[in-house]
């Protein structure tokens, strides 16, 4: 009897090693699975890019943010490579021209015109490239009005 019962003493213990032997394996690199890659698209020729904000000035105060979540849709490989190593410029001249636009055209009282922010980001991207062929994708125009004190 006292023979049974540390038999399955011993066998109850050893169950309850092996999950952590197995956490122990995976930490050392052994038997690891590559986690999966999250992607917006399928697509090769789409850029995700950070979303850009801007602050809406109203009676010389913050009276809210624009917000602007766009891509770049390039389907040659050799200018899609230029995009990437672009990025940083293009990223710049986003944010300027947004700035810009923000602060003439942008009231908190009313929507944006999309097509106009559309239009006016393909012109910027056209000339920080020096040629047509990436095609900016708005993904989304939202404002945020700060509430009033």
């Amino acid at each position: 009897m006292r023979l049974i019962s540390t038999f399955i003493l011993v066998a109850a213990l050893s169950g309850a090693a092996l999950p952590v032997c197995a956490a122990e394996e995976a930490k050392d690199g052994k038997d690891t699975q590559k986690a999966p890659e999250h992607k917006t698209t399928q697509s090769e020729s789409y850029i995700m890019m950070d979303p850009i904000y801007t602050t809406i000035v109203t009676d010389n105060r913050a009276g809210g943010m624009l917000m602007v979540g766009a891509g770049l849709d390039v389907p040659d490989p050799v200018l899609r490579e230029d995009v990437n190593h672009s990025m940083p410029v293009l990223r710049d001249a986003y944010i300027r021209n947004l700035m810009a636009f923000t602060a003439n055209v942008v009231r908190p009282d009313a929507q944006p015109d999309v097509g106009m922010i559309a239009d006016r980001l393909q012109a910027v991207t056209d000339r920080a490239l020096k040629k047509k062929g990436a095609k900016i994708l708005l993904a989304q125009v939202a404002i945020r009005v700060t509430a009033k004190k």
